[in-house]
């Protein structure tokens, strides 16, 4: 864990694939709290995510990157990252898997939510996997990021229900609402706040 002392500001990059709810409460949230962590950049790799306008509305940097060419947009980004002084980066719906290179050189903190109860569940379609296996319970999990995917040290979970009447839609909008909470949470519990 990372302890904070006087009046350090932590900067941090949001990175973004879709409609940036996660964003949208973790700006809120810091906003709203008084906490030293501002969101100082906004980063996806889709040049039609919604979740850009939160850019506008909040007037945050925004930067979109082509991971076509993946080493070369880890490279910008790296220098984006140096360039605004950012300590910490979330993970918020970002469907690119960073390099074990990227996560090696920025050398702050990389945060990621994911939509299960980590270790199960890792990668896509769990809310459909977890009803397949008839699971009683699920939730999210705020990790630090490491080379493999979802395998990071567990920050803070989430667990719900899981009702008869489930399904992988009305599943993963409950659970979202639980991800709206715990994300600023686990930032918190990161740096001791």
């Amino acid at each position: 864990m990372v302890r904070l002392t006087g009046f350090n500001n932590i900067n941090t990059a949001v990175f973004i694939s879709g409609t940036g709810s996660n964003l949208k409460s973790l700006i809120k949230f810091f906003k709203r709290r008084k906490y030293p962590i501002y969101t100082k950049l906004i980063i996806s790799d889709n040049s039609k995510a919604k979740g850009l306008k939160y850019g506008n509305i909040f007037k945050i940097k925004k930067k979109v990157f082509n991971f076509k060419k993946k080493n070369l947009a880890e490279k910008k980004l790296l220098v984006q990252l140096k360039k605004n002084n950012i300590q910490l980066i979330c993970l918020a719906g970002f469907m690119k898997i960073l390099s074990k290179n990227f996560v090696k050189k920025f050398k702050g903190k990389i945060l990621n939510i994911h939509p299960s109860l980590l270790p199960k569940y890792k990668g896509l379609n769990t809310h459909q996997r977890v009803l397949q296996n008839n699971e009683k319970y699920s939730g999210c999990t705020v990790h630090l990021v490491n080379s493999k995917l979802d395998s990071g040290k567990i920050i803070l979970q989430s667990k719900i229900k899981i009702y008869k009447k489930d399904t992988p839609k009305s599943l993963a909008a409950r659970i979202l609402k639980e991800e709206h909470k715990l994300y600023p949470k686990a930032v918190l519990k990161l740096f001791n706040l």
